[in-house]
C-alpha cells in the first residue's frame, strides 16, 4: 500500500501531516456541524498546538445563532518521553492521554487514548482516499470493541 503521509522527524514527526488549518462539515443530532482545526509547531517545535472551534446547529440569522464550543490542546512528550496530549475545553473540562496505536483502524493513523469520565476513549486521525484531507473519529471502549460515536472529514481551509 502506498504511504498518503509524510511524516516529520522525531517524537512528534508522526503528527506532522496535521500542521495547518482543516475544516469539516457534518451532521448531528443537535444540527449542522461546522469544524475549524488548526495544528501549529509552537515553544521552539518542542509542542504541538490545536485549536478547535466548533459552530453546532443554529443558521446564523438573528436568533438562530449556533453554539459554539471551542478546544485548546497541547501535544509534546511527557515525563515518561512518551507522546501525550493535554485538551481544554470552554464548557470547562479537560482531559489528557497518550499515543497509541490505531491501526486497526488505518495503517497511518495516529491516535491517543485518555481515561475518561464514563471510561476509555481514543481519537484518530487517518489520511483520506488521496492524501489530501484526513479523517478523525472518536470512540469509546466497550464489551464488543471500540464503539465509533463521532466521525469527520477534514479539508484544508
Amino acid at each position: 500500500m502506498k504511504k498518503l503521509w509524510k511524516k516529520g522527524r522525531g517524537k512528534l514527526g508522526s503528527l506532522d501531516p496535521l500542521l495547518g488549518q482543516w475544516t469539516a462539515e457534518a451532521e448531528s443530532p443537535m444540527g449542522p456541524v461546522k469544524c475549524v482545526r488548526h495544528f501549529e509547531r509552537v515553544l521552539g517545535d518542542s509542542y504541538l498546538r490545536l485549536d478547535a472551534e466548533w459552530r453546532i446547529g443554529g443558521t446564523g440569522t438573528k436568533g438562530d445563532q449556533p453554539k459554539i464550543y471551542r478546544e485548546l490542546a497541547v501535544i509534546g512528550i511527557g515525563d515518561d518521553k512518551k507522546v501525550w496530549f493535554w485538551s481544554f475545553t470552554s464548557d470547562g473540562k479537560r482531559s489528557q492521554g497518550h499515543l497509541t496505536d490505531v491501526s486497526d483502524i488505518h495503517p497511518e493513523a495516529v491516535g491517543f487514548e485518555a481515561q475518561m469520565p464514563a471510561g476509555l476513549a481514543r481519537q484518530a486521525y487517518w489520511p483520506d482516499d488521496d492524501g489530501n484531507g484526513f479523517h478523525w473519529a472518536v470512540e469509546a471502549r466497550s464489551k464488543k470493541g471500540w464503539k465509533r460515536f463521532t466521525s469527520h472529514h477534514y479539508t484544508r481551509a
